[in-house]
């Protein structure tokens, strides 16, 4: 059975079954108030395997824009995978080879892109997440704060800066992951007073804690929409860990959409792939 994807907005109901999306009015047509349609692309990726994980980012571009998506949000380190060293040979600069196959897809979908990366800077690599405009240009990079040292070796490089970008969908943000639980990172986020932040996550656990392990990632980002006071979009991976201290642990998808009093706009399926559209409130 495909699984059944819920969104959300002050004027209308969207509601995808079997990919198909159908329309139900709300009460009140006569708000005013701005949504986009943003789609959590919630896909899995092999570590290393670059073309195929790019065919996999460009397949669900192409079905997300074809639903309307004005900005499609893709995981964590979604072309060499989370925590795995050969990213130290792999990856590239920001601007590269990588960013410049990404924004071709953008601009290619008329699309919002936000990916999670891995980037090489000299010896350094960063867990990063890159957004372009419609338009393909880069506009936003963030470098993931909170790394998780002991989970690789030589571990990624902590970034130093939280940031926001004005857009035609108001100011955005973007945090990765493990950034979201870590108090000062998020309370730097609140002070850029972002209208909408966008998370790439890599949200694992063993494979019996799924799915009850679901609830853990939603309570997270809950958290942090509160304290940051914008809604965010939580897209997460599926797949496993393939090396380190956590190889063989899951990826276990359960994406989220959260408003800042917490409810759940849309949840993305369990451990299964899915592009997971909702309309997300951003201000007057």
């Amino acid at each position: 059975m495909k699984s059944v994807c819920c969104r959300v907005s002050a004027t209308v109901l969207f509601l995808v079954v079997a990919g198909v999306p159908s329309l139900v009015s709300a009460a009140d047509a006569s708000t005013t108030e701005k949504v986009c349609r943003v789609a959590m692309a919630q896909i899995y990726c092999i570590d290393s395997d670059r073309e195929g994980n790019l065919r996999r980012i460009e397949n669900a571009v192409a079905e997300a824009s074809g639903k309307g998506a004005e900005i499609v949000c893709f995981p964590e380190t979604s072309l060499y995978g989370w925590v795995n060293a050969k990213a130290h040979e792999l990856a590239g600069p920001i601007p590269g080879k990588d960013t410049e196959a990404l924004s071709k897809i953008a601009q290619e979908h008329d699309v919002y892109l936000s990916v999670g990366v891995s980037e090489k800077e000299g010896d350094q690599l960063f867990d990063s997440v890159v957004l372009f405009d419609d338009e393909g240009k880069l506009i936003l990079k963030h470098r993931k704060m909170n790394v998780l040292t002991h989970l690789m070796s030589p571990p990624y490089t902590r970034g130093e800066t939280v940031e926001v970008v004005e857009t035609k969908f108001g100011r955005v943000g973007m945090l990765i992951c493990a950034d979201t639980f870590h108090d000062e990172t998020v309370e730097r986020m609140a002070s850029q007073k972002p209208d909408l932040l966008l998370v790439p996550y890599g949200w694992a656990a063993n494979a019996d804690d799924w799915p009850g392990h679901g609830p853990s990632l939603r309570s997270t980002i809950a958290r942090a929409a509160k304290t940051i006071g914008c809604p965010i979009v939580g897209t997460n991976l599926v797949g496993s860990i393939s090396g380190g201290p956590w190889q063989g642990m899951i990826y276990g998808g359960q994406s989220y959409t959260v408003t800042p009093d917490g409810t759940v706009l849309s949840q993305g399926a369990d451990r299964d792939r899915e592009i997971c559209l909702v309309d997300v409130p951003v201000g007057e």
